[in-house]
């Protein structure tokens, strides 16, 4: 997810924000996701019992839900059972029912004083411009929701330009926007542009199928060289060419926050990969680039290599349907491993059928990083018969070792952590598991223990290997 981890928020916004519930949750490539707010309740008095809380609590709520009925009924609107049934829950997933504005405008009115809500999901509803108006007046009111999903609603150019306006008054808590397949253009990216100049409490957004160009990469690429607090952009699937990628990389030399950076199905070629090469080589923050689909050849896994060879932070690179053969693969994994300081875990070139000759490269790349991960594809001259019979179920073979020392399966995987937690960024455990003796796990096994265990936010999760044990 959404793929280092990402940091809570500062000091100083916190003081505005409610606290979160943990600080080990992450964004991940796939990122992993940023802390969720716990909401908080009002003090009581202490000569209060728990069934005088109780019953004001389901006043609350009966009256949001009174509050809400009444205003479908002016609207002329049909209420929606499931928003009255799972007003007390954190996530509200309203994608895909038909609400349009008036329905949007009776749920923004019943959301004005909720406290349980914190991610609002209104994915494909028709929202209209109508309907951002009322969500965004509710935001200055409630300062509980921090998450608000409205993809895919058509907003246009007068809904950009009523987001942005909302965002440069920088007066709610949202922190993670999502805004794709929203039919925004060059306009659009300048409106936004310049409200993230200024705003730097959204730390995750999503702009991706939505139609920017070049010029839209120009003034994305400004607003990057001076936002402090986006961690996560997500501009795939756009019309991103030459221009628009070196204007967004001239943004990212200097940026110094943004961690997780989706630029794929573009249209960067092999000279926005120079332009990107460059960023690795200057960058010290992004984790998680996926420049997938983007017409880079050879020529261009040459230039981003020269970067490899430099860059400290990167974690995952996804290089996956670009026109990319053995000789590219090999520039990209030797750049890897020339570089002592490099934290590399993931590099997908999965299209890219490589040689025998390849993985025994690849081992000598492993032997300097255990933490690294390459996928490609299935290996020509290569037996997979002989692969699959040294191949065992490798829950199989942990499990069999902790019966035979006599401890838990999950107490056996915690000894491999530092800090001893039931979490640990895949990275991390890769190394441990390919360095530790103890258990016989071949490569192979350890990435089929890691699927298994991965949360898709960039790291294990240990307790998931109650239920893995038992399929």
């Amino acid at each position: 997810m959404d793929y280092d981890e990402l940091e809570p928020e500062t000091e100083d916004e916190t003081e505005s924000v409610p606290a979160p519930h943990s600080s080990d949750e992450t964004l991940y490539c796939e990122a992993e996701t940023l802390p969720t707010v716990e909401k908080e309740k009002p003090p009581r008095e202490s000569s209060e019992t728990d069934l005088e809380i109780e019953d004001t609590e389901r006043f609350f709520t009966t009256g949001q839900k009174d509050l809400y009925l009444e205003a479908c009924k002016l609207l002329g609107t049909v209420p929606v059972s499931y928003f009255i049934r799972n007003m007390e829950e954190p996530h509200m997933n309203l994608n895909h029912h038909g609400l349009g504005p008036k329905g949007t405008k009776a749920i923004a009115i019943a959301l004005v004083s909720n406290t349980a809500v914190t991610k609002l999901e209104l994915e494909d509803n028709s929202i209209t411009e109508e309907g951002v108006l009322s969500l965004l007046e509710m935001l200055q009111e409630n300062y509980y929701l921090q998450e608000l999903n409205i993809s895919n609603n058509r907003l246009g150019l007068e809904g950009a330009r009523i987001i942005s306006d909302f965002l440069q008054r920088d007066s709610s808590s949202i922190w993670n926007l999502e805004l794709s397949g929203n039919h925004l253009k060059e306009e659009a990216a300048e409106l936004l542009s310049q409200a993230l100049s200024t705003n730097y409490r959204i730390k995750r957004l999503d702009l991706s199928h939505n139609q920017f160009s070049d010029a839209g990469g120009e003034q994305l690429g400004q607003m990057l060289g001076i936002n402090v607090g986006l961690m996560s952009l997500d501009l795939s699937w756009n019309h991103f060419h030459v221009r628009g990628a070196v204007a967004l990389c001239n943004g990212l030399r200097s940026n110094v926050t943004l961690k997780k950076l989706d630029l794929s199905m573009n249209g960067f070629g092999n000279e926005g990969a120079l332009a990107l090469g460059e960023v690795l080589r200057l960058n010290g923050s992004l984790a998680y680039l996926d420049i997938s689909g983007n017409d880079i050849s050879n020529e261009g896994a040459s230039k981003l290599s020269r970067g490899l060879e430099y860059n400290e932070n990167l974690k995952v690179l996804k290089l996956f349907l670009n026109p990319i053969n053995i000789d590219g693969a090999v520039l990209l994994v030797l750049s890897i491993k020339k570089n002592p300081k490099s934290r590399m875990e993931e590099l997908d070139i999965s299209n890219v059928l490589v040689t025998e000759q390849f993985v025994k490269t690849l081992e000598g790349v492993y032997a300097v990083h255990p933490q690294l991960n390459v996928e490609y594809k299935t290996v020509q001259g290569f037996s997979a018969k002989k692969t699959i019979l040294l191949w065992k179920n490798p829950i199989k073979v942990i499990q069999n070792y902790a019966d035979q020392q006599k401890i838990t399966v999950v107490d056996l995987l915690k000894s491999f952590n530092p800090t001893g937690t039931m979490k640990m960024h895949v990275g991390e455990f890769r190394k441990a598991m390919t360095q530790q003796t103890k258990i016989p796990l071949n490569r192979l096994q350890i990435t089929e223990l890691i699927k298994r265990l991965d949360e898709r936010t960039g790291m294990v999760n240990f307790s998931s290997f109650l239920n893995t044990a038992k399929t």
